[in-house]
Formats: structure tokens, C-alpha cells, sequence
């Protein structure tokens, strides 16, 4: 697919009313001085780059694209965007080899599957994170996530006759980091789903959301995988369908990135597409029950990821969780872990990346909860690195407390 070109009018940078309120709300800003901040970035670069692209200033790619910027502006400027579509048209240097890799999920998880107690002992070596440090400047004080030896794909299909006997049927759209980090989040969602008597069915042949290849240089890549999904999403809603899925980022990729960041129709499967907490809680609302343990007990307390307080659906989980007796719930103050995805991987992000988590690390550390629940895969491999706490998708914390 060739990428449309790219334009300004659906950017609305002249709706910015100069009130700098994005500025006091970006976390990069607060710690790191290369960054100009969204206002100049964003509405007030755009004004410049319009006149001549020799003011692209390279140092956009601090920018975090954790959209609260956006949550912010009192005019509704998509200041985000602005940012990343002017990194899609005017950066001209190639990714490296290391973007090219962390952006590259769905091959290498393919690549790791096979051999994944071998990698994942390897990746935890002290050693190899040295190496990965010097040659590709992916930080050796970072984590990796663990692979799984079975994808969460096949685990289904073993099931599908059992699924379809379900008299309601949902799609599911696993993403990357359930296939091939953490099937059991794709088991949790079928137990609770079952439970409120509705079938799971895989969609046919997903590929990534691609939003690791949008912020990483990859534009190209990524519209070609958003126009598979989208025609794969259109063949679950043309059945009438509804499509969920368990990840935030993925949500906010497919439903707004799309056709914000890289010109893919998706009006057709927009609509359809939910946080899997909408869709069970909306169940719930229309009369459907869940049967919870008697004696459960949690302290759990809710981060609510940046691109789920962006698409604004961050109410559902904390409702899902407060409604499962014995749960002693804290909501956690808005802000940023600080990992991004892939952005807090790299050597140049990772001290700005930690800084700007901090906070909510105190604040977790504070409460001392049982558990962290967040929407976020990869939010979860920061607050576990950084806290020592357990971090759960609300999902997995409904299947656990289910009867």
C-alpha cells in the first residue's frame, strides 16, 4: 500500500489557543531537557514545518506518544499527532537496526516461540544485556518479557468447536503480547467471557497493531499491517460480530491511529472494536451476572494506562473491579510509567524513562497493594521491574476471583 500524503487539516493545530496546559501535563518535559514540549513541537513547529521542512527538529523523537497531551487541550488539538505524522513525513533517516527489531513483534516472537526457556534464560543473562547495551544501545538495566513455549492461537483453535457452541460469539483481537508472551491473559478473558455464556473466536490471521513500527520509523510497514487488520476486522463485523481486545494500545492504534497517523479507512470496524472491560461491563449492565468466590480477598490497587485515559475507557476497569466483593480497591493518581513500549528500551530513553515512572513507583510502594491491575502489557513489565509488584490485567484479576 502506497501512504497517502500526508496533511494538516485533520491535525487542527489552529484550534491551539497558545494556553500551554499540554506543556504542563507532558511527562518528557518534565525530565528531559532535549525535549521542546508539545506546544513547539506539536501546533507551533507544525506552523514552521508548513513554511520549510529545515525546521524539523530531530529531537520530536523524545516525544513519548503517550497522548496526554491531548487529554489535556481544552480545544481538542490532536497535539500528539501533530508530532508523529510530522516524524512520518520529514525524518529522513532510516531506522536502526535495534527499531527495527523492537518494532518487529509478531517476527520475533515467531523467531523465539520455538526456543523460549532458551531465550529467556539467555535475555536474563547479565552478560547478553551488556552485549544488547554496546551494540545496540538497548539499555542493560532493562527487563525483557518472557516468551511462551505455546502460542496463545493454538491453544484456541484446540477449542474452537467448544467456543462455537456458545449461543453469543465475540472476536478476539489477541495482539502480540498475548500470542507470544502471555497466553494466559487470552485463557482469562475465554474463562470470563464463557462465563457470561459467550464464545471467543480467533480472527483470521491478525498481524500486529503496528504501533511499535509507527513510533520506531516504520510507517510503511505499519499501514501495510493496518490494512490487513482492517479487512481482517471487517470479515468478524460483516458476521455481526463485535471485536474485543485486552490491550489499550492496541485499542487506541487500530480505533484512532489508523486514519490519524497513517491514512488507513477503518470507519467500517471502528465501532465494533472494544477494551474487553467495556464489553463485559456493558453485559453486566444489560443483566448478565458473574458467580464471584466466597472469602476473596485482594488489595489491589488500578493504574489506568495513558491510551486507555486517552480513549477514555479507563472507567470500566476500575467498575469491574470494585464490583468483585472482597477487592479493597485504590485508584491510582493519573500519570505516566514512563516505558511507552519499545521508547524506554533504548539506552537514549531509559534514565527518562525511569524519572518520569518514579512517582507512580512511590505511589504504588505507598499503598503496598496485593497486586497492580492495568490494561497495559507493557506497562506491566515497567511497574514490575520497577516496584517488585505483581501487575494483573483486570481480566485476569475477574477470572481469578470468578466462582
Amino acid at each position: 500500500m502506497k501512504l497517502q500524503e500526508y496533511t494538516t487539516s485533520a491535525h487542527n493545530f489552529e484550534e491551539c489557543m497558545k494556553c500551554t496546559v499540554c506543556t504542563a501535563y507532558c511527562p518528557v518535559l518534565q525530565v528531559n531537557p532535549l525535549y521542546p514540549g508539545p506546544k513547539q513541537a506539536g501546533p507551533d513547529g507544525e506552523r514552521l514545518r508548513l513554511k520549510d521542512p529545515y525546521f524539523f527538529n530531530y529531537a520530536l523523537k523524545y516525544c513519548l506518544n503517550c497522548k496526554r497531551c491531548e487529554v489535556a487541550c481544552p480545544s481538542g488539538v490532536k497535539v500528539a499527532d501533530l508530532i508523529q505524522s510530522a516524524r512520518i513525513k520529514y525524518d529522513t533517516h532510516p531506522p536502526k537496526l535495534r527499531d527495527q527489531i523492537l518494532a518487529s513483534t509478531d517476527f520475533m516472537g515467531t523467531l523465539a516461540r520455538p526456543f523460549a526457556p532458551i531465550v529467556n534464560a539467555v535475555t536474563d543473562l547479565g552478560v547478553t544485556k551488556k552485549v544488547l547495551d554496546f551494540s545496540l544501545d538497548i539499555d542493560h538495566r532493562r527487563t525483557f518479557p518472557k516468551y511462551s513455549g505455546r502460542s496463545f492461537e493454538s491453544w484456541l483453535k484446540r477449542r474452537s468447536k467448544e467456543q462455537a457452541a456458545f449461543p453469543e460469539q465475540v472476536a478476539y483481537f489477541h495482539g502480540c503480547y498475548v500470542n507470544y508472551n502471555y497466553p494466559q491473559l487470552g485463557k482469562d478473558l475465554v474463562k470470563v467471557l464463557n462465563a457470561l455464556g459467550v464464545g471467543v473466536q480467533l480472527l483470521d490471521k491478525e498481524k500486529c497493531c503496528g504501533i511499535a513500527m509507527i513510533t520506531n520509523g516504520m510507517a510503511r510497514e505499519a499501514a501495510k499491517h493496518a490494512t490487513h487488520n482492517v479487512e481482517v476486522l471487517g470479515k468478524a463485523v460483516s458476521q455481526g460480530l463485535k471485536v474485543v481486545t485486552t490491550s489499550s494500545t492496541c485499542a487506541l492504534t487500530i480505533r484512532d491511529e489508523y486514519p490519524e497517523l497513517l491514512k488507513v479507512d477503518n470507519s467500517a470496524v471502528r465501532d465494533s472494536l472494544l477494551m474487553a472491560t467495556r464489553f463485559i461491563y456493558e453485559k453486566l449492565e444489560q443483566g448478565a451476572t458473574l458467580r464471584f468466590k466466597s472469602g476473596y480477598h485482594k488489595k489491589i490497587a488500578y493504574h489506568t494506562p495513558c491510551h486507555l485515559e486517552k480513549l477514555g475507557w479507563g472507567v470500566f476497569s476500575e467498575r469491574l473491579l470494585r464490583m468483585i466483593p472482597g477487592v479493597e480497591f485504590t485508584l491510582l493518581p493519573s500519570s505516566c510509567c514512563g516505558i511507552s513500549g519499545t521508547y524506554g528500551f533504548k539506552k537514549e530513553n531509559y534514565e527518562a524513562s525511569q524519572a518520569i515512572g518514579q512517582p507512580l513507583f512511590d505511589q504504588i510502594k505507598t499503598i503496598h497493594p496485593d497486586v497492580v491491575a492495568c490494561d497495559c502489557e507493557t506497562c506491566k513489565w515497567q511497574i514490575e521491574m520497577s516496584t517488585g509488584y505483581p501487575v494483573l490485567n483486570p481480566i485476569s484479576i475477574l477470572a481469578e476471583a470468578l466462582e
